[in-house]
């Protein structure tokens, strides 16, 4: 059982993404029981321990640094997001999937450059649509793992009303001005 917990570790550890039982019983070829047994015995090794690291078995399992450690890891791994480039990710985490094209019409031309950053940093995925001729693009397990969310972001977009705060905004903004050219672009697109 020791040196099944210790290659589950070292699965966690590599991989540093959250995992299903079935995914690591398949990395290591084991038996999902066993992996479940060997992985609920270290999750307790882990809690019992004064460290820095945890395994979180919220949405599946990781390896994580404890909260009260976070501080530090955010000096030395720091994700710097422009405020132009937070707002396309933004507007991709709610609308998501969202085709590259709407992106576009909706950010400006530089969401294209904010979409290359975005895909660098593992924030987001983006494939090609049925037809071939965009892409869809939608957010990754880093996004959520980075800001902390737990579970689907259309289920906590749902649970603020976000689509609803936004459409009441942009029908009192429509009231109170003339009509403008369709898109919300900012003059700090840079």
């Amino acid at each position: 059982m020791e040196q099944l917990k210790s290659r589950i570790e070292a699965v966690l550890f590599v991989t540093a993404k959250v995992l299903q039982i079935k995914d690591i019983a398949e990395i290591l070829e084991e038996e999902p029981e066993k992996v479940e047994e060997a992985l609920l015995e270290l999750i307790m090794d882990y809690a019992s321990r004064e460290g820095a690291l945890e395994i979180d078995d919220e949405n599946g399992y990781i390896l994580q640094v404890k909260e009260e450690h976070l501080d530090i890891v955010e000096k030395l791994c720091p994700v710097e997001l422009k405020p132009p480039v937070l707002k396309t990710l933004t507007v991709i985490a709610l609308k998501e999937p969202i085709r590259q094209s709407l992106l576009k019409d909706l950010r400006g031309s530089n969401a294209y450059e904010h979409v290359q950053e975005l895909l660098e940093k593992g924030l987001i995925s983006r494939h090609k649509d049925k037809n071939g001729r965009s892409f869809n693009i939608k957010t990754t397990p880093k996004f959520a793992e980075y800001f902390k969310l737990k579970g689907d972001v259309r289920a906590l977009v749902k649970t603020l009303n976000i689509d609803k705060g936004v459409k009441d905004d942009e029908e009192d903004a429509r009231q109170a001005a003339p009509p403008v050219k369709k898109g919300v672009k900012d003059d700090d697109e840079g």
